[in-house]
């Protein structure tokens, strides 16, 4: 009978794994246990503490549903979910950023120049720019699923007054390769912190803001797709945010534009805009598979 310790116990895992197994699963499972076994040898981690991360777990479990992904936001705000982004982002294109818990599948068809703000009576935000590959030419039929906060600083599927897919949209771009849209400026907001990850955050002496952004999610034919955030330069959150997600070439600057220089034409809201509006233009760079 072979004698498990503390010691060898790391070991002896391994020899459980058969000789058959997935060869990434090996080594990303053998990874996992030796850091995990070395994290628990390091702190001398005690049962009391070994339960309390048990309960937290189970309690993350217990919040979650198909609109609240708790294990996400856990993993985004101890950055990890920036991390494996950033581990797997090619220089040559637009940094990606997290998806956040708040996407959802869907989203209605949005035509260019198409708005999303609706029935919100805040200043209008124009949006546009390129869709491109790295030689900086257009991507015919690329694809934009675009979402956002509305004023309140909720997402639609927080609040059960927005629609279930208010400030969310999918925009398909012509020969040219431009998107435009019309929205309100997004605004800085907190994650979720009722559950057990705002504990984490309380813990840790940190608060839950994230900085105002646009998602994006681009996809095209032939193209590695692109999951990201464009941050406004002026926000007071941008060096804070709580789950790492600003990138330099990812922050935007809101141009003030003067009342009746609105375009007269290419927007849903052409010949309806006569007071002053913001406008950023921003352009995504896509990487071939």
């Amino acid at each position: 009978m072979r004698d498990v310790t503390k010691d060898n116990i790391t070991d002896v895992f391994m020899g459980y794994m058969g000789p058959d197994m997935d060869p990434r699963l090996r080594e990303v499972l053998s990874s996992l246990v030796r850091h995990l076994h070395d994290f628990a040898r390091e702190v001398n981690l005690t049962h009391e503490e070994w339960n309390k991360g048990i309960a937290f777990l189970e309690a993350a479990g217990e919040i979650s549903d198909k609109e609240r992904h708790e294990f996400v936001l856990l993993s985004d705000v101890l950055g990890l979910s920036s991390l494996v982004d950033m581990l797997h982002s090619n220089p040559e294109g637009t940094s990606s950023s997290v998806l956040g818990p708040f996407h959802i599948t869907g989203s209605p068809p949005l035509p260019l120049g198409g708005d999303l703000r609706k029935d919100f009576d805040d200043t209008v935000l124009l949006v546009e720019g390129m869709i491109r590959d790295t030689d900086g030419k257009p991507i015919p039929g690329a694809t934009l699923d675009i979402w956002q906060t509305a004023p309140n600083g909720l997402y639609s599927s927080q609040d059960p007054d927005q629609d279930t897919y208010s400030f969310h949209g999918i925009q398909t771009v012509g020969d040219d390769g431009r998107y435009r849209f019309t929205s309100v400026r997004p605004v800085e907001y907190t994650v979720p912190s009722d559950g057990p990850v705002g504990d984490i955050l309380r813990a840790c002496g940190r608060h839950p803001w994230r900085p105002s952004h646009l998602h994006f999610i681009v996809e095209a034919d032939g193209f590695k797709p692109l999951v990201t955030e464009v941050f406004a330069a002026d926000d007071p959150y941008l060096d804070q945010d709580t789950v790492f997600g600003v990138r330099k070439d990812l922050v935007m600057s809101y141009e003030h534009m003067p009342a009746g220089s609105f375009p007269d034409q290419g927007f849903e809201l052409s010949g309806k805009v006569d007071d002053p509006y913001l406008r950023v233009e921003f352009d995504l760079t896509l990487v071939k598979q």
